[in-house]
């Protein structure tokens, strides 16, 4: 009894000792689990907010329709509006197109004056003066024109007018066809300039009346019934100006600069006509190259 005693005493001792040896262990084990199931919940969260969405693609951002411009006014207007447009945009071309053309003649011109005023006076006789001149010279053609005057006189029907008279009307005659092709396109300035105003103003009536009639039909004068055909009528007042300022100003400029020109070009032919009928050539006016 007394040994069966001893005996359960020491399993009781050794398992409390082996009790109290594995507490510590699996408080210790326990500890290190949730540790270690903290710092993976800490990297997962750190990874969560590490991890950048990339921001949404920005919607693509449509261009609003302007009613009043010019594409409105091509794409909701009807024949006429586009007719006159039409109008007013080949009168703008043809406006620039002579202006241009004319500025290159007429500078074309006083070069071929500064090249007579140079060469012709200083030849030795006229057929050298003459050749002294570019073959598309303005000059040139007076001369040529003026000498022919001086062999084509006698012995025919034009005897009967004066020979100062024949060789006159003939340098004139060559001015005045001279002075015809330079003021060629200037009549179209000059009405492109007195009509586009009111080609301009057509279009603002014929906008006026889509507008009218507009508010007839909705039966309320809102902005969105008006706007769109005054708007039409605007842009065709301001195109008719555009239009006509231009050819106002290059018409009368050219004009000015058209007459600078011919003085030189009148001038050289009265020096022609007083060399032609000096008395040396109405001795012998046909070949005054002889000498």
């Amino acid at each position: 009894m007394n040994k069966t005693a001893k005996y359960i005493a020491r399993f009781a001792a050794i398992g409390l000792i082996s009790t109290s040896t594995l507490l510590p262990l699996s408080a210790v084990w326990a500890d290190e689990t949730t540790q270690t199931t903290a710092i993976t919940t800490v990297v997962a969260d750190e990874t969560t907010q590490t991890t950048v969405t990339p921001p949404p693609l920005p919607a693509t951002e449509q261009e609003a329709y302007n009613p009043y411009g010019l594409e409105a006014l091509w794409r909701e207007g009807d024949v006429i509006a586009k007719t006159t447009l039409f109008i007013l945009v080949l009168m703008s071309i043809g406006t620039w197109y002579i202006i241009f053309s004319k500025v290159f003649q007429q500078s074309k011109v006083k070069r071929h004056g500064i090249e007579a005023e140079r060469n012709f006076w200083e030849a030795d006789t006229l057929n050298s003066a003459k050749d002294s001149l570019a073959p598309n010279s303005s000059y040139r053609y007076i001369a040529e024109k003026g000498i022919h005057s001086t062999k084509h006189h006698d012995g025919t029907l034009l005897e009967r007018i004066d020979f100062n008279t024949w060789v006159t009307i003939s340098i004139q005659r060559a001015i005045e066809k001279v002075q015809s092709h330079l003021g060629n396109g200037l009549a179209f300035l000059a009405t492109v300039g007195s009509t586009a105003p009111f080609v301009g103003l057509f279009g603002t009536v014929w906008g006026i009346y889509h507008a009218l009639t507009a508010i007839g039909i909705s039966g309320q004068a809102s902005i969105d019934k008006v706007a769109g055909p005054v708007g039409e009528a605007l842009i065709m007042t301001a195109i008719g100006l555009a239009v006509a300022v231009p050819a106002v100003l290059g018409y009368n400029w050219l004009t000015r600069r058209n007459k600078a020109v011919m003085d030189n070009v009148r001038s050289f032919g009265s020096d022609l006509h007083a060399v032609l009928l000096s008395g040396e050539l109405r001795s012998n006016p046909v070949n005054r190259d002889s000498k």
